[in-house]
């Protein structure tokens, strides 16, 4: 087993996730890609449950890492926002994938608890962001920005998973340029 075997075995439950969700994540299929026994995954993970947790959490993490440096190398608040639609582009580029968060909160009520939990900070991490980022590009007031961020969050979050189920990524991006013609994202 290799010294990254914990890290190996989060990537490709990342990736089986963002294609399947909770259900499916199993441990003999993720062993078999990442090269180990399946009785090895274990080791890092006692149960399916603290997996999807650890998976989920990364996932928003990592996110919530992108979104800042997104904001701090923009010329400008308004740049990240213009850009904030890419992060959800790139799973679509890869396999026709989709956010890891939304896929499992499709799956809620079928989750465990701890994993519910992660699921939800990633949406809150989004729109904190998107929040601060509205204000901060003065498109929205800090009365209306949670507002606003809510809507973009779910409008971006369906229009990658409309272009999921026809594997059409130029619908995602008709779908969100016409939310900057409509004024949901700035122009």
């Amino acid at each position: 087993m290799s010294a990254n075997a914990r890290e190996d075995i989060l990537a490709a439950a990342k990736l089986v996730a963002q294609a399947h969700g909770y259900a499916g994540l199993n441990f003999r299929d993720l062993a078999e890609q990442v090269g180990i026994k399946a009785a090895s995954i274990y080791y890092h993970f006692p149960s399916k449950a603290d997996l999807a947790a650890a998976v989920a959490k990364r996932y928003w993490e990592d996110a919530a890492a992108y979104l800042e440096s997104l904001l701090q190398n923009s010329a400008k608040p308004l740049e990240a926002l213009r850009r904030y639609p890419e992060t959800f582009r790139w799973a679509l580029e890869n396999g026709n994938r989709i956010c890891l968060c939304s896929f499992m909160s499709a799956q809620f009520d079928d989750l465990p608890d701890e994993v519910k939990t992660e699921v939800q900070i990633f949406a809150d991490v989004n729109i904190a962001w998107l929040k601060k980022t509205l204000v901060a590009a003065k498109v929205a007031s800090p009365r209306d920005a949670e507002k606003r961020a809510r809507a973009i969050y779910s409008g971006i979050v369906g229009a990658q998973l409309m272009a999921r189920s026809r594997a059409d990524i130029t619908l995602y991006d008709n779908l969100i340029e016409s939310y900057r013609t409509t004024g949901l994202l700035p122009a």
